[in-house]
């Protein structure tokens, strides 16, 4: 045991929560068999922790004493009887033979139990925007309000969404384990698209003070390279790439103020080339496999933008045709706007204004701030400087993100300065 001052036992153990809760958790569902047992045990284990610690001083090893008192305080409780009907007598005296170090069992298939646990959420019996969201919460620990707008959709009808999956998990008694390798080729789909909404929360994140959330970036890039050890097919290749070459470029989008840097003024040479290496060898690779998708797609147009030494000198005309293929295998309004702004760049503001209006007149972007924004910088570029205020402002009232805020406001100061 490692002593530590009082006043230090907090900080410890709230620095251990930030970093081990969620996977502390992916473990205790999987020895406990139920989310609420084990969310109660992990809360149980860390209240522990700072009662305990302060008297007998740090263990060398705090996750795997953590993990050890969750899952004797959920057997305890168990014994009790308050939640005794959940499970059976049977389950539990198995829960008592296990190990006092569950961290050191892993599972052949999958060597982590976060990824494990991400597998299990995507069972084929959940709708899938209903395994996406319960994964995005239990797994990766995002908020309610953060996957909400991550599925342009409302808070309570997520939170409701989360509630429905978790009652089918309970009473179709789906299995907490890890399925077979012929059986997950099909939970890929909904593994990488969790995978993908965590990376964007993480590099583009959808409130508060930060541009970034570099420990959900972090996480997505840990969970793909996880998943392309365990199935190195051309689409999580591609998926990967796709992170790597937007992480390269991290540590540019923000000044040392933490203002918004757009991708045309950003210091090239500030990009992570090692990131971009490695990703642009993960496209090449996925594209050549066959039978990829929108990940590798847009890996690709990433790659062109890595490569290019200047915003002018992109090869917008191949970024275009990347998007037109991008629609095909995945269409949507997002994917509209992305190409008309490279529209924009190749043809110039006048054609992509008008694509940005189009799509802004159905109605299906509305809601979306950068939407928005993009139709503001396209009018603010032609001196259409009454219609630039009325968009910017709109994408300002929609707009939840310090930094994108502040950059939206000095964009308006500048017009309203003119």
């Amino acid at each position: 045991m490692e002593v530590t001052s009082d006043g230090h036992i907090h900080e410890l153990v709230d620095g251990i929560y930030r970093a081990e809760s969620r996977r502390m958790l992916a473990t205790l569902i999987r020895l406990l068999g139920d989310f609420e047992i084990a969310e109660e045990a992990m809360h149980d284990a860390f209240a522990a922790a700072i009662e305990q610690w302060e008297i007998v001083g740090v263990p060398h090893n705090p996750r795997s004493w953590l993990i050890s008192a969750g899952r004797f305080k959920a057997i305890d409780a168990l014994r009790r009887g308050a939640r005794f009907d959940a499970v059976n007598s049977g389950h539990i005296e198995q829960l008592v033979a296990e190990s006092s170090d569950p961290t050191d069992r892993m599972d052949d298939a999958v060597e982590d139990d976060q990824l494990r646990l991400v597998f299990t959420c995507c069972h084929p019996a959940l709708a899938e925007d209903a395994r996406i969201a319960l994964t995005l919460r239990e797994v990766c620990g995002l908020t309610t309000e953060e996957i909400a707008r991550a599925y342009l959709t409302s808070p309570p009808t997520l939170a409701q969404r989360i509630v429905r999956a978790k009652g089918k998990i309970r009473d179709a008694r789906i299995p907490y384990q890890v399925p077979s390798k012929d059986d997950l080729p099909e939970r890929l789909d909904a593994v990488l698209h969790v995978i993908y909404l965590v990376f964007n929360e993480g590099y583009s994140a959808s409130s508060g003070a930060a541009l970034t959330r570099p420990d959900l970036s972090c996480e997505a890039i840990r969970l793909g390279r996880l998943v392309m050890d365990l199935l190195p097919e051309p689409e999580v290749a591609g998926l990967l790439a796709l992170m790597l070459l937007h992480e390269s470029r991290r540590l540019a989008r923000t000044s040392i103020e933490g203002d918004l840097i757009l991708l045309e003024d950003q210091d090239r040479s500030a990009w992570n080339r090692n990131l971009i290496t490695e990703g642009v060898g993960l496209v090449e690779r996925a594209l050549a496999g066959g039978h990829f998708g929108s990940y590798t797609i847009q890996a690709a147009i990433s790659a062109v933008h890595a490569e290019a030494p200047s915003a002018p000198e992109t090869d917008w005309a191949q970024i275009v045709a990347l998007y037109d293929l991008l629609l095909q295998a995945a269409p949507s309004p997002v994917v509209e706007l992305n190409r008309a702004v490279a529209v924009a760049m190749r043809d110039g503001p006048v054609a992509g204004l008008a694509l940005v209006e189009a799509i802004l007149a159905r109605g299906d972007l509305k809601e979306y701030h950068l939407a928005h924004a993009a139709r503001a910088d396209l009018c603010r570029r032609l001196g259409k400087a009454d219609d630039a205020k009325k968009s910017y402002t709109r994408a300002l009232y929609l707009t939840t993100q310090t930094p994108e805020r502040r950059y939206l406001e000095k964009r308006l100061g500048e017009l309203n300065s003119e």
